[in-house]
This record gives structure tokens, sequence and C-alpha cells, in this order.
């Protein structure tokens, strides 16, 4: 193709992309809902008094101590012209410290919500307010499942996740990188993993941040898909960044946020801490210097492009002290992210935090155990963008098939959870106690009929039989259970439609930036 073709090829698709977008629209299932409104109040766990002295901390470590940026001087001039006190450590490295009170500051223009534009507009996502959304596990190296136990991820791997979770009614976003493709040359594998959320779901989705290219590459796939102008007027894409624990950003990242905000699309701002390793060992602690972290971090984007949409975000997590191997779905952190959730509500930014977290190797009794201590904790906090939700195995390092699809399941019971409890005339219930009276069972009373449908979530995993019926049917656990699930809804997948002319663009898209460059495995 000449450079004049693709130049006429990018005008159409840019006229084109977004009507193209809604004509197949109607064409592609759709969720229970696109998103889970709030029908329940937060938990707020600390006083004012509390609060204020974590606020406190967290301003004295961006006013005392600073946070270090490493090989990107273009941040660090943005940060030094906004009234940062810039001290050069070496060639590339700065340290800066911060005014109280000054980043705070910065982050008035970044927006308390905003919208995440899907392919398909019924599947477009709220991120803030009191709206929760739930996308699967993300990074992982390793897949797993109890056919084939532990092994590297592949391209094929991926591909599954994202139609298992677009196959889920329980899941809103189609997530990032769900696995490692460890199959693709690491400066070519992005493109795959963008194309695949693309092609196999109809959902929003994360791009590509370990490397500014693919940082780009990834939004300029959005313009393909949407079209430039749509983009840069609306979210489409996030990425997800990583501060690098204790006090550091560096040139990577924040190169990375610097080009997504400049596009106008979302961040989100994300501290790894272990307490002890990383952080205080001391939950307080460990989450003032992480509200400290995320703030510098979203502040960049405010820098970039004021308006430019910025999440909020914290993984707590702690350490078993013997060994020094971290731990997850344990309780402190459950506490801290929901002190993350007050935090957030006083800065009147959206939050991300917790999710579906265990350390344990098998889909097992401690999976679910710990995944729900820490799923709990997020829900309640009120986090908006809940990364994680399925898939989490072995401390992240691996994501599990079944785990996949009993977390999802988990998540249906966290939707009835989330609608709350309504209290009205018909809910009540008096005329089915009055319609036959005491003694005399309801089974068949107008109000059971009308209700018996919609009173109460079915777990499509679980197994309420009695123990005699259970046992003649083969004594089945709930792994095994998930098991034939998953081998189920990727055999009746259907990919959503999606427009032809787009789907070639992408490909060659693709096609030209592989072949510019040999691969690169490191």
């Amino acid at each position: 193709m000449t450079d004049s073709d693709m130049t006429v090829r990018k005008v159409n698709r840019g006229r084109r992309g977004r009507a193209s977008r809604l004509a197949v629209s109607e064409l592609s299932p759709h969720l229970v809902v696109p998103y889970i409104s709030r029908g329940i109040p937060t938990y707020d766990l600390l006083d004012e008094g509390a609060l204020e002295q974590i606020e406190a901390t967290a301003e004295r470590i961006m006013a005392e101590i600073g946070i270090e940026f490493r090989d990107d001087p273009e941040t660090v001039d943005l940060f030094r012209a906004a009234g940062g006190d810039v001290t050069e450590l070496s060639k590339d490295r700065w340290n800066i410290k911060f005014a109280p009170g000054m980043i705070r500051e910065i982050l008035k223009t970044a927006p308390a919500r905003f919208m995440q534009h899907a392919r398909n507009p019924k599947n477009s996502v709220e991120i803030g307010g009191d709206s929760v959304v739930f996308a699967p596990s993300y990074g992982s190296p390793f897949v797993m499942d109890l056919d084939n136990g532990r092994r590297y991820g592949t391209i094929e791997d991926f591909r599954n996740f994202v139609k298992l979770g677009q196959a889920s009614p329980w899941l809103h976003h189609s997530g990032g990188t769900i696995c490692e493709p460890t199959d693709i040359a690491v400066n070519k594998r992005h493109l795959d993993m963008v194309y695949s959320h693309i092609k196999y779901s109809d959902r929003a989705f994360l791009g590509s941040i370990t490397a500014p290219e693919r940082a780009e590459d990834s939004i300029e796939m959005s313009r393909i898909l949407f079209g430039a102008e749509f983009v840069d007027q609306n979210c489409v894409i996030m990425g997800n960044f990583n501060t690098l624990s204790p006090l550091v950003l560096d040139g990577v990242t924040t190169q990375g946020i610097r080009a997504y905000a400049g596009a106008n699309q979302g961040s989100i701002h994300l501290p790894f801490l272990l307490g002890g390793a990383v952080s205080p060992l001391t939950m307080a602690g460990s989450v003032a210097q992480c509200l400290a972290e995320s703030m510098v971090s979203c502040a960049l984007t405010q820098l970039v492009r004021p308006g430019a949409p910025a999440v909020l975000a914290g993984f707590l997590s702690t350490i078993a002290l013997r060994s020094g191997s971290p731990t997850f779905g344990t309780p402190e952190p459950a506490l801290g992210s929901l002190v993350m959730g007050q935090l957030a509500r006083r800065l009147n930014m959206p939050l991300r935090c917790a999710g579906n977290f265990s350390t344990s190797k098998l889909p097992d009794g401690q999976a679910m155990q710990q995944s729900m201590m820490s799923m709990m904790s997020a829900v309640q906090s009120g986090a908006n963008y809940i990364l994680h939700s399925a898939g989490f195995l072995d401390g992240l390092l691996s994501m599990s098939y079944e785990k996949f699809v009993m977390d999802t399941d988990m998540c249906g019971a966290l939707h009835a959870y989330l609608n709350g409890l309504k209290v009205n005339e018909d809910t009540l219930g008096f005329d089915a106690l009055a319609e036959q009276g005491p003694g005399e069972h309801l089974f068949a009373t107008a109000h059971t009929m009308r209700h018996y449908k919609t009173a109460y979530y079915e777990s499509a995993l679980d197994d309420n039989q009695p123990w005699e019926t259970w046992d003649e049917q083969g004594e089945i656990d709930m792994a095994t259970r998930a098991n034939t699930h998953w081998k189920k809804t990727l055999a009746e997948y259907q990919a959503p439609a999606l427009d032809h002319s787009i789907d070639l663009a992408l490909q060659d898209f693709i096609a030209q930036k592989k072949a510019s460059m040999a691969d690169t495995w490191h």
C-alpha cells in the first residue's frame, strides 16, 4: 500500500468509524447491565481525624521526601513549571518536592466521573461516582487449567480469556494484558493483544503501557476503530500505570502517561505496595504512601491536558514475614482498600483498588476465601473500576481458566449484593402471607409467582442439591464443574460483528508495524 493510499484510508475511516460501530452494535450480545449502579452505601472505616492524619502524612511525603523521576526531562519540566522544587540527582534522575496542597490543587481539573466508550455503545462504561465496573485479571505470565497444569501463556490463551470475558454477563470490561502471550515477541505482542480485545469483544479495553511507542500504537489502533475526531473528544482506551515504589516514577511510565493524557485517553495510577518491602509494614503508612504516589502520578495527566481522565488507585498487599513472599487476600489490605475509598471521595476522583486476589496455587477453598475477603473490600470501599475481578491465582503469577469462571460467578452474586434491598409495598410481601393465612406454604401464592424468576441470584456453578443426589452424580467439586463450564462457553462462543473495512485497516496497521522492526524477546 502506498503512502497516499494509506492517507485516503485514514480519512475514510475517520469519517465512518463511529457510524460503522453504531451499525453493528445491535448485532452484538449485551450484558445484563453495562456497569453496576451502586444501590448500597459505601463503608466509611475511619473518622475525619484519622483521614486528615493520613492526608497530612501523604503531604509530608511529597513535601519533605519527594518523588524521584527518571529518564524523562519533559515530565520534570512540567512539574518544575507548575511549582515543583526540582533537585538534579544525576544526568537522568531528579527528585521533586511538592509544597503542601500543590498536587491536590492540580488534581481539581481531573474529572470526578467519565465514560469509557466501547465499540458497542450499549457496553460503554461509566467510571466514577456510584458506578462499579468489573474487569478480568491482568499481567500473569503463566496460565493454568485442570487438564494441562501451569504453563507459559500464549496468544491462544489470551484470546480464550477475552472470549470468556465477553461471554460473561457479569463482567463489564475486557481488561488489558489478561495473560502474557509469550509466544509473540515482546516488542510486538501488544499489537496482537489490542487487536484481540477489538476482534473478540465489543466492550471497553485497556491498551499497552510497557513502552511509550506501544502506548502510542494502542491509541492509534483506537483511532482506527473509532475515528480520530471521536477519540480526541472521548475516552475509548485506558492505560494501567504502576509507580516504581517506593516513591519513584521512571521514564517509561511517565512517557506513557503523557501519551494517554495528551490523546485525552484515560489512565490508572497504581502503586503496587508490599508492606515491609516497598512500603511501611503498617497499613496506615502504606495507605499514606499509596495516596502520595498515586496523586503525583495522576497530577501529571492534568499538566499535560487538564480534564484528561485519571483514576486514583491502590494495590495494597502484605508479605509473609518469615519468607518475604507476597500474600494476597489478607485482612489488612482489605481495610486499606476501605480507606482508599474514603480518600478518593475526598479528592472527588474515581478509584481502582483490590479484586479477587489469592496466593493459592489451585482454584480451591483458599483461593475463594482470600478472593472474597479482597473483593468485598473493593465493592464496599466504593471502588469504581475493579481490575483482577476474574482469574487471579498464584499471587498474580497465573491466570486460571477454572478460577476465571468461578470468579465471574461470584461477580454475578455481587451484582445482586450491590443492587441493595428494595423496600416497598410489593417487596414487603404482606399479601403473600395473607393469601392463605397461617400454617400454609407460599409456593403457589400470587406474590411468589410474580417474583420467583427474579427474587434470587442463581449461580451457574454452585451445587445446591441434596447430598444423596450429588453423591449419585459423581461427587463433582466446584473446580471440576468450572472446568466443564469454561470449555462449554468457549465451544459456544460467537465473536461480535466488526466492520470489515475497520478490521482490514487494523490488520494493515499491525502488519506494517511488525514488518518495521526485528523481534525482541526481552
